[in-house]
C-alpha cells in the first residue's frame, strides 16, 4: 500500500473569499458584547444584557449550533434603560448588568420621573442548555412609582453558519407560538426533519403576555424593591420547581461547576496586579469554553464562531496547558481518539485513521449544506494528536492511557504515511477531496494564505512548513511511546524515519537567504519563499537543525516579523502582507506561545521573554484583560494598544491558554515523573514580572507550591510548600 496515491479534486486555491469565511458587517471588538457558555449552549449579549436582531448580528442565545433567542431586549416605560455598567464574574459564571432609568415623561409630554431614580440590576447565567435571568427593580426616589417593564423577544432559529453570514435558499417551517399563563414556546421545524423548541417562562406571571412580548405592572414603593425571574430552554422541557426556586439552585450549581472545574489546574500569582487580571481572566475563560464529554473534559475552540468541538484548537490548547492541568490533555485524546475516522469519505475529506477537524450539530449540517458535520478536513490534527499523546506520557507516567490509545496512535500514523504523504516523497501534503471542503487545511485555512514571494497562489498537494516540524514530533512521540510500552523494534524503526524527515526538511525547506524555513512547499515542490510566523514552529516542534536557529530566532524578532505585540503571521515586506488580514500579517497569540516554547527550547529566552511582554502589554489595552484570537499587525505606538481585529472570537480557548504556556516557556518548566522531579531550565522573567508564584503544581500523588523570583539578573526559586517527596531542580 506504500504506492497509494490520493486524489484531490481541487488543487487551486480559489481567488474569492472563503465560502466559510465570516461576513463582517460590524466589529465585535467595537461592540465588546458579553458571552456566556455552558456545555453545548452558549450566549452573546450586548453590555445592557440584551440580544439585539439585525443583519451580520451574532446576539443571540445558541444550543447546539442553533440560535434558540434572536433577540431579547428590556423597555421601562416603553424606552431603553441607560447603562450603568456592565460586569463579568472573574469566573465567568454570571453576567451583571446595572441599569436605569433616562428622563421619562408622561402622556402629555410632562417629565413625571428623572433619570437615575430606578436601579435596574440584570444578573444571568446558563446552566444545563437553559439561560436564566433575574430583573432586580429598586426605587431610589422618595415617591411610589408605577412603572411599566416590557421585554420583547423572538426566534429565528437560524444555524450558526446563518448568523455568519451565509445565504440559504430554503427554510423549514416556523409554528405558531403557544402562550401560556406565564410561559410562551416557540418552535421550528427543520429541512432536516427535528423540531427545534424554545420555552420562555416567567414568575411572577406578565401582566401582558403575547406571542413576542412580556409586559410587567411594577408598583414600587420608595426604598422598596420588586424581582422578575426569567428561563429560556433551549429543547428542554420545563423545570417543575417555580423560576425563583430553580434560578437560586441553579446559579448555586452553576458557580460549584465553575470552582471545580479550574480547581485543577495550578494557580499563579505574580508581583503584577494588571497581569494577576488577565492569568483570572484567562483561566475563567478556559474552563469556561471546556466542555465535559463522555471521554472526559475538552475544551471548545471559541465564541460565537467555534464554539464546538475542534481536533487542532483542541489538541493545542491541551498541550499549552498540560504542565498545569494534564486531564485536559487527557479528556482531548479519549474524545478525538473515540472520533477518529474509520473508512474513506471524500465528502467529510476522511480517511482511516484520520483526526477530526469539526463536528457540527445545525440543520445546515445535517443536511449537508456544509461540510462540517463530522469533518476531517485538516492536515495538522493528525500530528498534533500524537505529539500531544506523546507529552501526556512524560507529564503523567500514565502508561495505562497510553496503551488503550495506541491503536488509535498506530492508525494516525498509518494516516501519516499512506493518506497524508499524497506524492510518496516523506511529506505531509494536503489538497481537499470535496469542492466543498476547506481549501487550506493548516492553521491558516484562509482561501489566500499560502502563496509565493510574488503573490501568486500556491498549487497544491501543499506541504506546510510547520506540519513537517508536526509529522516529525510525532514520529519522535510514538517512539516514546512505543518504548514505554516494550515495542523497542517499532521505537527504533520511529527514529530512525523522524531523523531522516528532518534532514530532509532542511534540504527542501531552508531558505538561506531570508533566514528562515519557506512557507510551504507546493504541488510541484517549489518552496514558498515567504518569511512567516509558521517557521517559528520548527523550533517548537524541534525539527529545525540546531545550527538554523539563531539565524530563524533574528528572522522571527526582526521589525519586519516582530509587531511589538507579537510574531506577526506574514512579515510586513512580503507580497500579501495586510496587518488586518485573517493570516497574512495579523498577530495570533497561540502562534505566538508555540513560537515562544521554541525559542526557549533553543536557549533563546530572552526572545520568548520579549514575546511575552508585547502580548502582556497588549492584553492592557483590551477589554476584560482578554487577549483575543488575533488582532491587527499594526507595529506598537507608543502608549496605545493593538488595533483589534473586527470578528475576533474572544474568549478563544488557545488564546486563554496563551499566557500559561508564555510562563512555561520563560520558566523552562519540564517534569520527570520518575524521578518525582519539576525543572526549571534556565528560567527568566520578562521585565514586567519580578516574582511569580505557582501554587498546586501536580506531579503524580505530590504537590508543591513554588515561587521564582528575580534576583539581580538571575532568577532564584524556592518551595513555599511540598506534599510528597517532589523535589525542584533547576539548571542554568
Amino acid at each position: 500500500m506504500t504506492d497509494l496515491k490520493v486524489q484531490s479534486v481541487d488543487e487551486t486555491p480559489d481567488a474569492s473569499p472563503d465560502q466559510f469565511a465570516v461576513i463582517s458587517q460590524s466589529s465585535l471588538q467595537e461592540r465588546r458584547p458579553r458571552v456566556l457558555k455552558h456545555g453545548d449552549t452558549f450566549g452573546v449579549f450586548d453590555r445592557n444584557g440584551d440580544i439585539l436582531s439585525g443583519e451580520g448580528n451574532p446576539d443571540g442565545l445558541f444550543h447546539r449550533d442553533t440560535r434558540h433567542l434572536s433577540h431579547l431586549d428590556l423597555l421601562i416605560n416603553g424606552t431603553h434603560p441607560i447603562l450603568l455598567s456592565s460586569t463579568l464574574r472573574d469566573d465567568n459564571a454570571v453576567l451583571t448588568c446595572d441599569l436605569t432609568n433616562p428622563d421619562l415623561p408622561d402622556d402629555a409630554g410632562r417629565l413625571f420621573l428623572e433619570h437615575d431614580v430606578i436601579h435596574i440590576r440584570r444578573s444571568k447565567f446558563l446552566w444545563r442548555a437553559a439561560g436564566y435571568e433575574r430583573l432586580l427593580v429598586r426605587n431610589f426616589g422618595d415617591r411610589p412609582q408605577h412603572l411599566t417593564l416590557e421585554l420583547r423577544f423572538e426566534a429565528d432559529f437560524a444555524d450558526l453558519f446563518e448568523v455568519r453570514g451565509m445565504r440559504r435558499q430554503r427554510r423549514g417551517t416556523f409554528y405558531p407560538a403557544e402562550v401560556g399563563t406565564g410561559s410562551v414556546t416557540l418552535s421550528y421545524r427543520g429541512l432536516d426533519d427535528e423540531t427545534r423548541i424554545t420555552r420562555l417562562r416567567f414568575d411572577p406571571p406578565p401582566t401582558r403576555l403575547e406571542s413576542r412580548r412580556a409586559v410587567f405592572d411594577v408598583d414600587v414603593r420608595p426604598g422598596q424593591r420588586a424581582v422578575i425571574f426569567v428561563e429560556i430552554h433551549c429543547d428542554g422541557d420545563l423545570p417543575q420547581r417555580r423560576p425563583r426556586e430553580h434560578y437560586l439552585l441553579s446559579m448555586v450549581e452553576a458557580r460549584r461547576r465553575a470552582r471545580q472545574s479550574s480547581s485543577r489546574a495550578t494557580l499563579i500569582n505574580t508581583s503584577n496586579e494588571i497581569f494577576n487580571e488577565a492569568l483570572r481572566r484567562s483561566l475563567s475563560d478556559l474552563y469556561m469554553l471546556v466542555t465535559d464529554t463522555r471521554e472526559g473534559p475538552y475544551p471548545y475552540a471559541g465564541t460565537p464562531w467555534f464554539s464546538t468541538a475542534f481536533g487542532r484548537d483542541a489538541l493545542i490548547t491541551a498541550y499549552q496547558t498540560l504542565w498545569m492541568d494534564p486531564a485536559l490533555a487527557q479528556g482531548v485524546l479519549g474524545f478525538l481518539a473515540a472520533n477518529q475516522a474509520q473508512i474513506e469519505d471524500p465528502a467529510a475529506d476522511a480517511e482511516p485513521g484520520k483526526i477530526l477537524h469539526e463536528v457540527r450539530y445545525g440543520e445546515m449540517a445535517e443536511l449537508g449544506e456544509v461540510p462540517f458535520r463530522r469533518y476531517y478536513g485538516s492536515v495538522d490534527s493528525t500530528p498534533l494528536f500524537v505529539m500531544l499523546a506523546g507529552a501526556y506520557l512524560e507529564r503523567t507516567n500514565d502508561v495505562q492511557t497510553l496503551e488503550k490509545l495506541w491503536p488509535h496512535i498506530e492508525a494516525a500514523l498509518h494516516w501519516q504515511k499512506i493518506f497524508g504523504d499524497r506524492d510518496g516523497d516523506g511529506f505531509l501534503e494536503y489538497g481537499r477531496r470535496t469542492t466543498e471542503g476547506l481549501v487550506n487545511q493548516g492553521w491558516k485555512d484562509s482561501h489566500d494564505s499560502i502563496f509565493h514571494a510574488d503573490g501568486s497562489m500556491a498549487r497544491g498537494p501543499i506541504a506546510l512548513c510547520e506540519v513537517q516540524g508536526y509529522a516529525f514530533a510525532a514520529k519522535q512521540a510514538a517512539s516514546r511511546i512505543a518504548r514505554s510500552l516494550g515495542r523497542v523494534d517499532q521505537a527504533i524503526v520511529l527514529e530512525t524515519e523522524a531523523e531522516a524527515l528532518r534532514q530532509q526538511f532542511d534540504d527542501a525547506f531552508w531558505c538561506e537567504d531570508l533566514g528562515t524555513y519557506a512557507l510551504a512547499l507546493d504541488g510541484e515542490k517549489r518552496p514558498c519563499r515567504v518569511r512567516s510566523s509558521n517557521a517559528g514552529h520548527a523550533l517548537f516542534t524541534g525539527i529545525a537543525r540546531p545550527e538554523r536557529a539563531a539565524q530563524l530566532a533574528e528572522t522571527l524578532m526582526n521589525s519586519a516579523s516582530f509587531s511589538g505585540f507579537g510574531v506577526r503571521t506574514i512579515a510586513s515586506a512580503e507580497a500579501r502582507y495586510n496587518p488586518m488580514s485573517y493570516h497574512n500579517g495579523s498577530v495570533w497569540p497561540h502562534d505566538n506561545a508555540l513560537i515562544a516554547l521554541g525559542l526557549a527550547r533553543y536557549g533563546f529566552k530572552q526572545e520568548a521573554a520579549r514575546i511575552f511582554e508585547g502580548l502582556f502589554h497588549a492584553s492592557v489595552y483590551i477589554d476584560l484583560r482578554r487577549l483575543p484570537e488575533l488582532f491587527c499587525g499594526f507595529p506598537r505606538r507608543r502608549g496605545q494598544g493593538p488595533t483589534l481585529y473586527p470578528v475576533a472570537c474572544a474568549p478563544q480557548a488557545w488564546a486563554a491558554a496563551t499566557p500559561f504556556s508564555l510562563v512555561q516557556a520563560c520558566l523552562g518548566m519540564d517534569f520527570d515523573p520518575a524521578t518525582k522531579a519539576v525543572r526549571l531550565n534556565r528560567p527568566v522573567l520578562p521585565d514586567f514580572l519580578d516574582e511569580l508564584v505557582l501554587r498546586n503544581v501536580v506531579l503524580g500523588e505530590c504537590r508543591l507550591d513554588l515561587a521564582v523570583q528575580r534576583a539581580g539578573r538571575e532568577v532564584a526559586a524556592h518551595v513555599l510548600s511540598r506534599t510528597g517527596d517532589v523535589k525542584v531542580v533547576i539548571t542554568n
